[in-house]
């Protein structure tokens, strides 16, 4: 999907803004229509039908014929798509839109051009004449801009920032705190692989957003201290506000404004190092993280409230303005069967040069010690050499690897130090230590000892359980 920066004029704007307006009061009247109709009363409606009650309907209100109809009915399409989707998707049943929050519209082309078969070859329908299909009309201004045709309100220009121009057959625009977008529909090719064997890891935290095991350290951009201190301003200033006056309105847009940009910066940073990690890497890994659960609230129950709800809420934040998710999903749709997920136990906590768990050995946020070889570093670029071999979750008992220049030690079942109190490294010891975990491994649990380098040591050698 190619998505652009449009800059309407106050006139286009309040055009756009009816066909927003249009598109959202026909999906209503479609989700009302569904949510009103019994099974007993036969099959609902489909797209075909809801188009012969549109255009009953534009005959008799005069404030819905005056608009557009194929942008009418392209929100009827949506409508049916998203109800013949709603049991793979996610989203469950197509549901009410609203005014401010669901601004938009889909533009199907209108220029006509022949469409080819994929060898090349002209598209012939069942009487041999050329198949025609739609596109948009598009043209290029100069080097940084462009302009495209829309329904009622003519050339709207847009920011073109790729060198080449969009070619689609369908375009959506959208609306969102007075930033005006077009995206055209486009499937963009992947990314090849640059076929050097590469093979990095990232872990995903709070402090560093993404620390990369060959040493580097990537941080999502965020509000400056003087745009935060904006924010608190306009909020105080809509608090003391009479309610629904033209004046907390006006503040409350100023912040929405501001966390826009915020968002903004969000998703560009993530465009641009998942595009940065799909050309450089033949294989990416992931700490494998559930971020909709990590960010849940814990307020509870009116019968079991939660603890700590205030920071848990500040947590989720912290969260959720990292784009941790934004990031491992454009890097796979970008390099698609290039990125794996590793699991996050013990990633952190794992020695990445001689594989000893321990979890003294994490002294701090950005501090780790192993207590067994003494190795330093840091601890999320320790966690990330670990995600890149492949080493997570709960380990199977198997043979400690032997990192180069080191004499084999005893064999140890397992490296999990389950009581750091009291029992040390068989390093520090010298002797055999059996360790019996099967009441602490779930059931079907397996190790996935994968074939790394880190820090020059030899790849961990998988035994089985």
């Amino acid at each position: 999907m190619s998505r652009f920066r449009m800059y309407p004029t106050p006139a286009q704007a309040q055009q756009m803004l009816l066909h927003c307006a249009h598109a959202r009061y026909v999906w209503n009247l479609a989700v009302e229509q569904h949510a009103h109709w019994t099974p007993g009363r036969g099959p609902a409606p489909g797209f075909v039908q809801q188009c012969r009650q549109l255009t009953e309907a534009r005959r008799e209100n005069e404030w819905l014929g005056a608009g557009n109809a194929d942008v009418q009915q392209q929100a009827l399409k949506d409508f049916a798509r998203a109800k013949q989707a709603r049991f793979r998707s996610g989203f469950g049943e197509p549901t009410w839109r609203k005014k401010h929050v669901h601004e938009g519209f889909r533009v199907i082309g209108t220029d006509r051009v022949p469409e080819f078969e994929p060898d090349g070859s002209r598209k012939l329908n069942a009487k041999g004449k050329q198949v025609m299909g739609r596109s948009v009309v598009v043209q290029r201004l100069n080097r940084r801009w462009a302009r495209v045709k829309v329904p009622g309100c003519g050339w709207v220009r847009f920011r073109l920032t790729r060198p080449e121009l969009p070619d689609a057959k369908t375009f959506r625009v959208t609306s969102r705190h007075g930033q005006w977008h077009v995206a055209f529909a486009i499937i963009p090719e992947p990314i090849p692989a640059p076929g050097t064997g590469r093979v990095i890891g990232i872990d995903r935290g709070v402090i560093i957003t993404a620390a990369l095991s060959d040493g580097r350290r990537l941080n999502c951009p965020q509000l400056t201290t003087k745009e935060r201190a904006q924010i608190r301003k306009h909020q105080r200033r809509a608090a003391r506000a009479p309610k629904c006056s033209e004046q907390r309105r006006t503040e409350y847009a100023a912040v929405a404004k501001l966390k826009a940009r915020e968002a903004n910066r969000r998703k560009d940073w993530g465009e641009k190092t998942s595009t940065m990690l799909a050309r450089s890497c033949d294989l990416v890994r992931f700490e494998k993280l559930n971020v909709k659960t990590m960010t849940r609230s814990a307020k509870g129950t009116a019968e079991r409230p939660g603890r700590q709800v205030a920071q848990k809420a500040g947590l989720n934040r912290a969260i959720l303005a990292q784009g941790w998710g934004l990031l491992r999903q454009r890097t796979e749709q970008k390099a698609p069967g290039r990125v794996e997920d590793v699991p996050a136990p013990y990633t952190s906590l794992r020695c990445s040069a001689c594989g000893w768990i321990d979890k003294n050995s994490r002294k701090s946020q950005a501090e780790f010690v192993c207590s067994s070889c003494g190795f330093t570093c840091n601890a999320d670029t320790n966690a990330s050499i670990n995600v890149a071999a492949g080493q997570g979750g709960i380990p199977a008992p198997g043979a400690q690897p032997v990192p180069e220049g080191r004499q084999r030690q005893p064999a140890v079942r397992t490296p999990v130090n389950l009581n750091p109190s009291g029992l040390k490294s068989p390093r520090q010891e010298g002797e055999d230590v059996n360790f019996e975990l099967r009441s602490f491994i779930p059931a079907g649990a397996t190790a996935h000892h994968a074939g790394g380098p880190a820090h020059g040591t030899p790849p961990f050698e998988g035994q089985p359980a």
